[in-house]
C-alpha cells in the first residue's frame, strides 16, 4: 500500500495529531522533547559537546516507548522523518501554550 503524499506540513498536521491520540503516548513526547531540551542547553552550556550525539536517543526513545506500547501504531518518522520532527515540536508548543487537540 502506497503511503499518502502530503504537500504541505499543514495538510500533514492533522495525520500526525492522529496517530498520537492517546495520552500517555502524547506526554511521552512532550517528556522526550524538553528532555533534549535540557540536554541540549546543558550541553552547549557546559561545553560538553559529546553529550549532542544523546539527543535523538532521548528524543526518539521516548516518543516510539508512547507509539508502541501505549498509541500501539507505528511512529510517522519512519514514513515522513522531517514533517513528523517538526510535528513533534508544533505539538509541544501547542501543549505549552494550552492548546487542546481533538
Amino acid at each position: 500500500m502506497k503511503e499518502k503524499q502530503f504537500k504541505s506540513f499543514k495538510e500533514f498536521y492533522p495525520f500526525y495529531l492522529s496517530q498520537h491520540n492517546n495520552t500517555v503516548c502524547r506526554n511521552l513526547h512532550y517528556i522526550g522533547s524538553i528532555l533534549v531540551l535540557v540536554m541540549l542547553s546543558y550541553s552547549l552550556l557546559s561545553q560538553q559537546y559529546i553529550l549532542l550525539w544523546s539527543l535523538p536517543l532521548i528524543g526518539y526513545s521516548f516518543a516510539w516507548i508512547g507509539h508502541f506500547f501505549f498509541e500501539k501504531n507505528k511512529p510517522a518518522t519512519f514514513i515522513y522523518p522531517w514533517y513528523s520532527f517538526v510535528g513533534d515540536w508544533v505539538m509541544l508548543f501547542d501543549f505549552l501554550r494550552g492548546k487542546k487537540h481533538s
